[in-house]
């Protein structure tokens, strides 16, 4: 209560504060605050306030209180490896900001490092070769940021080169019995991304309508899953972001323009010697994402020009196209079909000239978060290729077509060249505090131009555990049969530290 009055209004509470102070009395209609033309006074109702109430005798019950948050408190995540300058994600009152790039585009500048690094050991049976390692990767990324929408970020791999990790081999059949360190210091990604509204915003001192998000430099482009783009290229990439329309049912949909002129990975395209050539290639292209009509629907289109001095004629063409809904509370699917033209005219090989059609399914279950079965197929037309992916159309298939980019884990063939196929499996989270995936899958042909001997049959198992919120334990295991071909297997444990 003040001065017998109940009253708490901001600026009114603090003018009788002052009154109060100098001993004075008070009332609220002895203020009389500047107001706009649309405002007016109502008359103070006597009720509506009540003292705070008092909790003198109750004993604090911390239980108490973070149940009214749900049981919610503060999580300690992994802080960065090195942060200079504004830390990630701190409590309390910020900095003032710097004004360099104009008032509207205020900058708190800051280097950080992340990232995590890898350790495994493995047994690994590729066919051709039996080798039981230890191996490490350290995956470092650095983020220079300027403002809340301009950065520079590089991503490196120091413990590898050309695919090779660091390791030691010290069994089985083909072992080197050796350790090999493997360092490379070039840069996987180096590029500047921002917003030109804020831009000019901050040069112009006003605001601009929309947002106009660009990027250059060598960078990492992502469309449709990881699947028809998962490269890093040199060059540009810009997008007209949330665009929607009511008459369309479109509540969200982007649009991206993006040109390399080196860098771009298609196993479509190889030197002379037959291995794939990332540079004396261009790629043009532009992928649309809409969420409309309950789903979300994805379209790529993009060129690939090579040098025909250098590689020959080896110009791809490349259309990924992929729907994903829900049908009712029964399962989730998403279907997505690719096509690829390539006709070379200098007596070469054509290895991307091809369509593949796959569908990813998950299934409703009791427990709807937590145990999710899945079937994921697919069907593929001689030697469909994606735009620029290293790896091949199935690696999201299942866990048996994918490898684990260090100790070289054996998987069926991902190329969906001339097969059909697809995997079985469920996935377990437990009580959302650790992963169980278990899996059969096959690889059948049903043409001449495959990458195959015979049909393939796989089975895996998949297990994760996160013992804290830096370290995650993971173990995997597989064997597959080929036939006309020898068969393959493999097991590992790996651990990870995130920071």
């Amino acid at each position: 209560m003040l001065l017998g009055r109940k009253f708490v209004a901001g600026a009114t509470a603090a003018a009788a504060i002052l009154v109060y102070a100098a001993g004075g009395t008070w009332a609220a209609e002895d203020y009389n605050p500047e107001m706009s033309a649309g405002a007016k006074r109502v008359p103070l109702e006597e009720g509506a306030f009540k003292p705070d109430p008092n909790y003198e005798d109750t004993e604090y019950d911390i239980e108490a209180q973070l149940a009214i948050y749900g049981g919610k408190s503060e999580v300690e995540a992994p802080r960065p490896l090195f942060e200079l300058g504004q830390p990630q994600y701190i409590s309390g009152q910020l900095d003032e900001p710097s004004y360099v790039f104009g008032k509207l585009n205020p900058t708190q500048f800051a280097i950080q490092a992340f990232g995590d690094i890898r350790t495994a050991i493995a047994f690994n049976d590729n066919g051709n070769a039996e080798v039981g390692q230890i191996a490490t990767r350290l995956n470092l990324d650095i983020d220079f940021k300027i403002t809340s929408t301009e950065r520079i970020h590089t991503f490196l791999r120091p413990l590898d080169n050309g695919g090779q990790f660091t390791r030691c081999e010290f069994f089985g059949g083909n072992s080197a019995d050796k350790c090999d360190l493997q360092t490379d210091l070039n840069l996987e990604t180096l590029f500047f991304e921002g917003d030109a509204g804020a831009i000019a915003a901050g040069f112009t001192g006003r605001y601009y309508d929309g947002d106009y998000p660009f990027s250059f430099g060598l960078v990492p482009l992502f469309y449709q899953n990881g699947i028809w783009m998962d490269d890093q290229v040199l060059g540009i990439a810009y997008a007209i972001p949330a665009l929607n329309s009511p008459e369309l049912d479109i509540s969200n949909m982007d649009i991206s323009f993006f040109a390399g002129f080196d860098d771009v990975e298609n196993n479509g395209i190889v030197n002379g010697a037959g291995v794939r050539n990332e540079h004396n290639s261009n790629v043009y292209g532009t992928n649309i994402f809409i969420e409309a009509l309950e789903g979300y629907f994805e379209g790529g289109l993009g060129f690939i020009d090579v040098d025909d001095d250098k590689l020959g004629d080896q110009d791809l063409l490349s259309i990924g196209l992929s729907w994903s809904t829900r049908y009712e509370n029964v399962l989730s699917y998403s279907v997505r079909g690719y096509f690829s033209h390539q006709n070379r005219d200098d007596g070469q090989p054509t290895l991307g000239q091809g369509a593949a059609l796959l569908l990813e399914t998950s299934w409703m279950t009791s427990k709807p978060y937590t145990l999710v079965p899945y079937a994921n197929f697919f069907v593929g037309f001689k030697r469909p290729q994606a735009l620029a992916n290293a790896e091949g159309l199935l690696i999201n298939t299942g866990i048996n077509f994918e490898t684990d980019g260090l100790t070289g884990f054996p998987f069926l063939d991902d190329t969906a060249a001339g097969t059909f196929g697809g995997a079985i499996g469920v996935q377990y989270l437990f009580n959302l505090d650790q992963q169980l995936v278990l899996e059969a899958a096959t690889v059948q042909e049903h043409a001449d131009n495959t990458n195959i001997n015979g049909d393939q049959y796989a089975l895996g198992v998949r297990w994760q555990l996160p013992v804290s919120k830096a370290w995650i334990l993971r173990a995997d295991a597989m064997y597959g049969i080929r036939q006309n071909d020898d068969d393959v297997s493999g097991i590992r444990f790996e651990v990870r530290r995130k920071f």
